[in-house]
């Protein structure tokens, strides 16, 4: 029987829940990453830390976000530009919970709907488990929700202390922890949910730490769970999701356990990977049914590879297209790229952003495209640079031509025709039009438009010397004699 809707009090229909605030705290200085990079811009799968903590968070369709920063700030600021994301500045850091008291203001009136306070370091968090978090929040009306997990070793992260009846009662950070405490299995993950109108109150009522000065949030949850029911710790089920990165050895770990999340999907999703262990797939990649990917390749950004398509060894793509059948060579390196039906690339070509490889073309070893756009049937299999270009269907590009296309100050572009053949160690010189059925023959520097169905040359006339070799070598040796 399907549960009734709870109706509003206007007799309007449903209510709906308030959407989720968030705020991402992103201000600590990351001095064990050892680098002068921010900590929460080290890439994880091929996005910063910061990014994959922003996705997660926008996946839950926030009404606003807002990140603390602090040191490193600048640059921070500047891979967010463009993005719906507020921010405010932690100066000095002093701890999580002032950095929460300077969101507060940023965040906006969101009534008692739910805030999420996320770490800007925890990048393997998914959307399950965060909207986990919350529905549990909004179900049981709590103060607060907080993740907690299970780590194979608890280190120094904070410890959850409950009572005999297994409720919280507070989180002690491993500093000032008791023996006791410090034996519990059970640690704080910082990530939390709090009621709107409890977060305020509650940060108003830090006090700093005796030793170093700083407020924590983690002594908010001891605060509000002196209301029985009110806090509530949900143990994530996959404890690697909770991990923050505070070193090196902690980036790679974390890189590992992203690898293997794609690999997975990919499988799942009828992938056949022959060497999983060598191939990295990006976050935002998807493959298709029956595609094969070989050794040592790396799928990158918005990559979508289509349904029986083969990419193989030491090929690298990138925020690229590849169409239902088509074959990506070895050695080849693809950014930015749309590639159609049953095309054939490489081996050792280099298919650069803004590229069109349109259905059953062909384009072979040391070929290089940049802005090119090559129509049906186009083969272009050796030793060619095409940039800046339109290649009409069915033209034939001969090995070592050249669009010459950059006059030292523009770009300019060259229209080659529908069935036009351009015979090998040509350059055509943009901007420059070679037109449907025409042919260059080999050798010829084209600067001039080509009519429909000429034949272009610029050879300068053959002169063949008779007897030329037989007389540089007797100069030669008369020349020896000499000496």
């Amino acid at each position: 029987m399907p549960k009734k809707k709870t109706e509003s009090r206007a007799g309007r229909g449903p209510l709906r829940a308030a959407p989720p605030r968030v705020v991402i705290l992103a201000a600590g200085i990351g001095s064990r990453m050892r680098s002068s990079v921010p900590k929460v811009l080290h890439r994880v799968g091929g996005r910063t830390m910061l990014d994959a903590v922003l996705e997660t968070a926008e996946s839950v369709s926030p009404s606003s976000i807002v990140a603390v920063l602090g040191s490193g700030r600048e640059q921070v600021a500047a891979t967010l530009r463009g993005r719906p994301v507020a921010t405010v500045v932690q100066d000095p850091p002093r701890g999580t919970g002032d950095a929460v008291r300077a969101a507060l203001a940023a965040l906006g009136d969101g009534d008692d709907g739910p805030v999420l306070v996320l770490s800007g370091d925890a990048p393997l968090l998914t959307t399950a488990t965060l909207s986990s978090l919350l529905a549990r929040q909004r179900d049981g009306n709590l103060d607060l929700a907080f993740l907690s997990f299970r780590p194979p070793e608890a280190a120094d992260f904070g410890r959850v202390v409950r009572d005999r009846a297994g409720r919280v009662k507070r989180v002690v950070e491993f500093r000032n922890a008791t023996v006791a405490e410090r034996k519990l299995g059970e640690v704080n993950a910082g990530v939390y949910c709090f009621r709107g109108k409890a977060l305020a109150p509650a940060i108003q009522k830090l006090k700093p730490n005796p030793v170093n000065g700083e407020y924590y949030l983690t002594d908010t949850i001891g605060t509000l769970a002196g209301r029985a029911g009110k806090v509530e710790a949900i143990e994530a089920e996959d404890w690697r999701e909770a991990w923050g990165i505070n070193t090196r050895r902690d980036l790679a770990a974390a890189e590992e356990i992203e690898r293997r999340r794609t690999v997975e999907r990919a499988l799942d999703g009828g992938a056949t990977l022959l060497d999983p262990t060598t191939i990295r797939i990006g976050p935002h990649v998807t493959l298709e049914p029956d595609a094969v990917i070989h050794p040592f390749v790396s799928l990158e950004g918005r990559t979508a590879i289509g349904e029986g398509c083969e990419v193989l060894p030491y090929t690298r793509i990138a925020d690229s297209t590849v169409a239902a059948r088509s074959v990506i060579g070895p050695h080849c390196d693809v950014e930015g790229a749309k590639i159609g039906e049953r095309v054939r690339v490489g081996p050792f070509a280099r298919i650069r952003p803004e590229s069109v490889l349109e259905e059953d073309v062909r384009v072979g070893n040391f070929v290089e495209t940049k802005k090119a756009i090559l129509r049906k049937g186009t083969k272009a299999l050796h030793l060619a640079y095409l940039g800046d270009v339109e290649v009409g269907a069915g033209a034939n590009i001969g090995a070592g031509v050249i669009t010459c296309n950059y006059d030292g100050e523009k770009k300019h572009a060259t229209v080659i025709g529908e069935g036009a053949f351009i015979g090998s160690d040509s350059q055509l010189v943009a901007p420059v039009t070679v037109g449907a059925g025409a042919y260059v023959g080999a050798g010829s520097t084209v600067t001039q438009d080509v009519p429909d169905g000429a034949l272009a040359l610029s050879r300068t006339p053959q002169e063949n010397v008779e007897g030329w070799a037989e007389k540089r070598k007797e100069r030669r040796e008369s020349t020896r004699n000499k000496t």
